[in-house]
Protein backbone atom coordinates (compact mmCIF):
# COMPACT_ATOMS: atom_id res chain seq x y z
CA UNK A 1 0.00 0.00 0.00
CA UNK A 2 1.44 3.37 -1.00
CA UNK A 3 0.61 6.46 1.03
CA UNK A 4 0.40 9.97 -0.32
CA UNK A 5 3.15 12.40 0.55
CA UNK A 6 0.83 14.74 2.40
CA UNK A 7 -0.07 14.88 6.07
CA UNK A 8 0.16 11.65 8.00
CA UNK A 9 1.26 9.66 4.94
CA UNK A 10 4.29 11.87 4.41
CA UNK A 11 5.44 11.55 8.02
CA UNK A 12 4.78 7.81 8.03
CA UNK A 13 6.81 7.28 4.86
CA UNK A 14 9.60 9.44 6.26
CA UNK A 15 9.56 7.43 9.51
CA UNK A 16 9.81 4.16 7.62
CA UNK A 17 12.70 5.48 5.54
CA UNK A 18 14.58 6.57 8.66
CA UNK A 19 14.09 3.07 10.09
CA UNK A 20 15.27 1.50 6.84
CA UNK A 21 18.42 3.63 6.59
CA UNK A 22 19.37 3.26 10.26
CA UNK A 23 18.88 -0.49 10.01
CA UNK A 24 21.07 -0.74 6.90
CA UNK A 25 23.75 1.38 8.60
CA UNK A 26 23.43 -0.20 12.05
CA UNK A 27 27.00 -1.49 11.94
CA UNK A 28 28.40 1.81 10.61
CA UNK A 29 30.58 3.37 13.31
CA UNK A 30 30.04 6.81 11.75
CA UNK A 31 26.23 6.76 11.71
CA UNK A 32 24.87 9.76 13.55
CA UNK A 33 22.33 12.46 12.85
CA UNK A 34 24.50 14.28 10.33
CA UNK A 35 25.14 11.21 8.20
CA UNK A 36 21.49 10.14 8.39
CA UNK A 37 20.45 13.60 7.19
CA UNK A 38 22.83 13.34 4.23
CA UNK A 39 21.56 9.92 3.13
CA UNK A 40 18.02 11.31 3.26
CA UNK A 41 18.97 14.50 1.41
CA UNK A 42 20.94 12.87 -1.39
CA UNK A 43 18.30 10.16 -1.79
CA UNK A 44 15.40 12.60 -1.94
CA UNK A 45 17.13 14.99 -4.33
CA UNK A 46 18.38 12.18 -6.58
CA UNK A 47 14.84 10.80 -6.69
CA UNK A 48 13.60 14.24 -7.71
CA UNK A 49 16.12 14.29 -10.54
CA UNK A 50 15.29 10.78 -11.73
CA UNK A 51 11.60 10.38 -10.85
CA UNK A 52 10.34 13.96 -10.79
CA UNK A 53 9.48 13.78 -7.07
CA UNK A 54 11.26 13.23 -3.80
CA UNK A 55 10.81 9.99 -1.88
CA UNK A 56 9.62 11.53 1.38
CA UNK A 57 8.01 14.79 0.31
CA UNK A 58 9.91 16.57 3.09
CA UNK A 59 11.38 20.07 2.85
CA UNK A 60 15.12 20.39 3.43
CA UNK A 61 16.77 23.35 5.07
CA UNK A 62 20.27 24.78 4.96
CA UNK A 63 22.13 24.11 8.21
CA UNK A 64 25.84 24.63 8.95
CA UNK A 65 26.48 20.87 8.79
CA UNK A 66 24.66 20.63 5.46
CA UNK A 67 21.09 20.00 4.33
CA UNK A 68 18.65 18.38 6.74
CA UNK A 69 14.93 17.65 6.68
CA UNK A 70 13.16 20.59 8.29
CA UNK A 71 10.90 18.24 10.28
CA UNK A 72 13.68 15.84 11.35
CA UNK A 73 13.83 16.82 15.02
CA UNK A 74 10.09 16.72 15.81
CA UNK A 75 9.55 13.51 13.85
CA UNK A 76 12.58 11.89 15.45
CA UNK A 77 11.23 12.87 18.89
CA UNK A 78 7.87 11.25 18.04
CA UNK A 79 9.69 8.13 16.84
CA UNK A 80 11.56 7.91 20.16
CA UNK A 81 8.38 8.53 22.17
CA UNK A 82 6.49 5.85 20.26
CA UNK A 83 9.29 3.33 20.80
CA UNK A 84 10.37 2.75 17.20
CA UNK A 85 13.73 4.55 17.43
CA UNK A 86 16.32 5.04 20.16
CA UNK A 87 19.03 7.67 20.24
CA UNK A 88 22.19 6.31 21.82
CA UNK A 89 24.94 8.74 22.85
CA UNK A 90 28.12 7.05 21.57
CA UNK A 91 31.68 8.32 22.05
CA UNK A 92 33.57 8.71 18.79
CA UNK A 93 36.96 10.37 18.73
CA UNK A 94 36.67 13.46 20.95
CA UNK A 95 32.91 13.81 20.52
CA UNK A 96 29.71 12.12 21.58
CA UNK A 97 27.61 11.09 18.60
CA UNK A 98 23.84 10.65 18.90
CA UNK A 99 23.38 7.34 17.09
CA UNK A 100 19.88 6.56 15.86
CA UNK A 101 19.01 2.92 16.48
CA UNK A 102 15.91 1.34 14.91
CA UNK A 103 13.76 -0.67 17.31
CA UNK A 104 11.73 -2.39 14.61
CA UNK A 105 11.98 -3.20 10.92
CA UNK A 106 10.83 -0.67 8.36
CA UNK A 107 7.55 -1.26 6.55
CA UNK A 108 8.79 -1.55 2.96
CA UNK A 109 5.39 -1.38 1.25
CA UNK A 110 5.66 2.43 1.32
CA UNK A 111 8.45 2.38 -1.27
CA UNK A 112 8.88 1.51 -4.91
CA UNK A 113 11.81 -0.60 -6.04
CA UNK A 114 13.22 2.50 -7.76
CA UNK A 115 13.09 4.50 -4.54
CA UNK A 116 14.87 1.82 -2.52
CA UNK A 117 17.51 1.40 -5.24
CA UNK A 118 18.27 5.13 -5.00
CA UNK A 119 18.49 4.99 -1.19
CA UNK A 120 20.68 1.88 -1.29
CA UNK A 121 23.10 3.57 -3.70
CA UNK A 122 23.45 6.56 -1.34
CA UNK A 123 23.84 4.32 1.69
CA UNK A 124 26.74 2.54 -0.03
CA UNK A 125 28.23 5.81 -1.34
CA UNK A 126 28.23 7.41 2.13
CA UNK A 127 28.98 4.28 4.19
CA UNK A 128 32.77 4.73 4.29
CA UNK A 129 32.48 8.44 5.15
CA UNK A 130 32.41 10.10 8.54
CA UNK A 131 29.60 12.53 9.28
CA UNK A 132 32.01 15.40 8.58
CA UNK A 133 33.00 13.93 5.21
CA UNK A 134 29.34 13.39 4.25
CA UNK A 135 28.62 16.95 5.37
CA UNK A 136 31.49 18.28 3.25
CA UNK A 137 30.12 16.39 0.23
CA UNK A 138 26.73 18.05 0.71
CA UNK A 139 28.43 21.46 0.83
CA UNK A 140 29.38 20.96 -2.82
CA UNK A 141 25.73 20.97 -3.93
CA UNK A 142 24.27 24.02 -5.64
CA UNK A 143 21.23 24.01 -3.35
CA UNK A 144 23.28 24.24 -0.16
CA UNK A 145 25.79 26.74 -1.58
CA UNK A 146 23.09 29.16 -2.73
CA UNK A 147 21.05 29.25 0.48
CA UNK A 148 21.72 30.48 3.99
CA UNK A 149 20.95 28.99 7.40
CA UNK A 150 17.29 28.13 7.76
CA UNK A 151 16.35 28.62 4.13
CA UNK A 152 14.56 25.86 2.27
CA UNK A 153 16.60 24.12 -0.43
CA UNK A 154 14.57 23.66 -3.60
CA UNK A 155 14.84 20.08 -4.93
CA UNK A 156 15.02 21.48 -8.47
CA UNK A 157 18.57 22.59 -7.64
CA UNK A 158 19.61 18.97 -8.22
CA UNK A 159 19.69 19.90 -11.91
CA UNK A 160 22.27 22.66 -11.43
CA UNK A 161 25.95 21.86 -11.11
CA UNK A 162 28.03 24.03 -8.83
CA UNK A 163 31.36 23.12 -10.35
CA UNK A 164 32.59 24.14 -13.79
CA UNK A 165 31.88 21.35 -16.28
CA UNK A 166 34.78 19.33 -17.63
CA UNK A 167 35.70 19.75 -21.29
CA UNK A 168 34.22 16.30 -22.04
CA UNK A 169 30.91 17.40 -20.44
CA UNK A 170 30.78 20.46 -22.69
CA UNK A 171 31.50 18.39 -25.82
CA UNK A 172 28.79 15.87 -24.84
CA UNK A 173 26.30 18.68 -24.18
CA UNK A 174 27.03 20.17 -27.60
CA UNK A 175 26.54 16.76 -29.25
CA UNK A 176 23.18 16.30 -27.53
CA UNK A 177 22.09 19.86 -28.36
CA UNK A 178 22.89 19.25 -32.03
CA UNK A 179 21.18 15.84 -32.06
CA UNK A 180 17.97 17.25 -30.60
CA UNK A 181 17.95 20.44 -32.66
CA UNK A 182 18.69 22.77 -29.75
CA UNK A 183 21.40 24.74 -31.53
CA UNK A 184 21.06 27.37 -34.21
Amino acid sequence: MKFSTSGYGKEKKFTELVLYITSKLSNDQFLGGIKLNKVLYFSDFTAFGLLGRTITGMDYQHLPEGPAPRAMYPIQQRMVQSGVLAIEPTPIYKHVQNRPKPLRHAEMSYFSDQEIAIVDRWIERLRPLTGKQASDLSHDTFGWRTTIDGETIDPRTVFIAYRTPAASDIVRGQELAKRYGLTA
